[in-house]
């Protein structure tokens, strides 16, 4: 009995020791041979209150990876994407992109989703003179004047004005004339930079601001801000606003009978498929900024193609089912990318940087070219009105007319409903 014990204990060592030999060579091949794959590295909310919109960037960006690295890569080299999840939390961000840049040595970088993600990036970035690819984030380029950054998200040169002016122009054009506004947004640096290009622009075409507040960022019940507004007897109301908040403004006017004859704005979280279906017929008569909706005045080459494997990957996965906001211009950030790094044949940042500000590109979004504070030269921000919608079925939003665009004229596909309270 012993010998058998001794003899299945030496086995055992043996086995544990070319286990660790096999262990050893493996690694040291590794090293030996060091992967040859372009780093792209990124946070991303895939938790907390961005967390839907977090994984649908994701899914595009792994759409885009998987169509390039099928061609055979970006400059022949494979494509890795390198990513943590920030939680939908500033205070992450910085932690990350220190990490990215300087233990996982990414080659590329693209900044967090949205405004309040996007800040804490750029003082960590800035000092490594790398191009920075920004998604959905308002007049960053304002404060840091980085000549490396570039922006996917077509508010244009004076983002801060522009995400507001078609609403206000919408205003302008009423009859009878509209005089008073009502502006309110949460404290944080996106809803500030809206509410300031929103009082710019009231002010500017002789509105009356007769409401003007922010709220803290934790806010639930927005009865109280409601009934604030309408104390106010605005002829028109403008928010701006992040996802869970939009929710509750929405539901908080329904209830209290808010009777503005415009309501609406920079409202995000209306344009995504779950809070549509969430809210339904809530949504009607209401304006919100977009950037693209199934509408037969905005049609580019190959976005339905993008939206219709979209649709079919994330079914079941928990994020926007409809994919119109944002992952067409996740997409189209990293085609631009890949475009610049082979036009100039290398990563090489500064040829790359001296490359985007100097051509333009050919996206599912269209054509892109970027000014010289790094946003779009062209801004083509939409006002989109909710029309007709019924129930909770998110069909209807695939198909024209529950989104009709209002803003601008030469892209209209129907007229605006008024007053929204009728």
């Amino acid at each position: 009995m012993y010998e058998r014990l001794h003899h299945t204990i030496q086995t055992v060592v043996r086995i544990a020791i070319v286990l660790a030999v096999t262990t050893i060579a493996h690694a040291t091949a590794s090293q030996a041979q060091p992967s040859n794959a372009i780093k792209l590295g990124f946070s991303i909310p895939l938790s907390g209150g961005l967390a839907s919109n977090g994984r649908a960037i994701l899914a595009s960006y792994q759409m885009w990876q998987d169509d390039i690295n099928a061609k055979g890569g970006l400059l022949g080299r494979k494509v890795e994407l390198v990513y943590y999840d920030d939680q939908s939390n500033p205070t992450l961000v910085s932690g990350i992109y220190a990490k990215l840049l300087d233990i996982d040595k990414i080659d590329l970088v693209i900044a967090s989703y949205g405004t309040n993600m996007t800040l804490p990036v750029m003082p960590i970035v800035v000092p490594k003179n790398m191009v920075v690819m920004s998604l959905f984030s308002l007049a960053i380029n304002e404060e840091f004047k980085y000549p490396h950054y570039f922006s996917m998200f077509p508010v244009g040169p004076d983002g801060l004005r522009e995400i507001s002016r078609g609403f206000f122009e919408i205003a302008k054009e009423q009859e009878p004339k509209l005089q008073t506004v009502a502006i309110v947004g949460a404290d944080s640096d996106f809803a500030k930079k809206a509410t300031d290009g929103a009082h710019d622009n009231a002010t500017e075409m002789g509105f009356r601001i007769v409401y003007e507040r922010s709220y803290p960022p934790n806010t639930v019940d927005f009865t109280p801000i409601l009934r604030a507004i309408v104390s106010t007897n605005p002829d028109f109301v403008y928010v701006a606003s992040y996802p869970p908040d939009s929710v509750g403004i929405v539901r908080a006017a329904s209830e209290i009978g808010l009777k503005a004859k415009l309501f609406g704005g920079a409202m995000v979280g209306l344009q995504y498929g779950a809070l549509k279906t969430q809210l339904g017929a809530l949504l009607n008569n209401i304006v919100v900024h977009d950037f693209y909706v199934p509408e037969p005045t905005l049609q580019f080459p190959g976005i339905e193609e993008f939206l219709k494997r979209y649709q079919t990957k994330v079914v079941g996965a928990g994020m926007d089912p409809l994919g119109y906001f944002v992952p067409p211009f996740a997409y189209a950030n990293l085609q631009v990318l890949g475009q610049a790094a082979e036009a100039v044949g290398s990563l090489d940042h500064r040829k790359l940087s001296a490359h985007l500000k100097t051509h333009s590109f050919s996206t599912i979004v269209g054509d892109i070219k970027y000014g010289p504070n790094g946003e779009w030269a062209k801004p083509r921000v939409l006002h989109v009105q909710f029309q007709g919608v019924r129930g909770n079925d998110i069909e209807q939003f695939k198909k024209p007319g529950t989104q009709t665009i209002v803003y601008p004229k030469h892209l209209a596909s129907g007229a605006l409903r008024f007053p929204y309270s009728q």
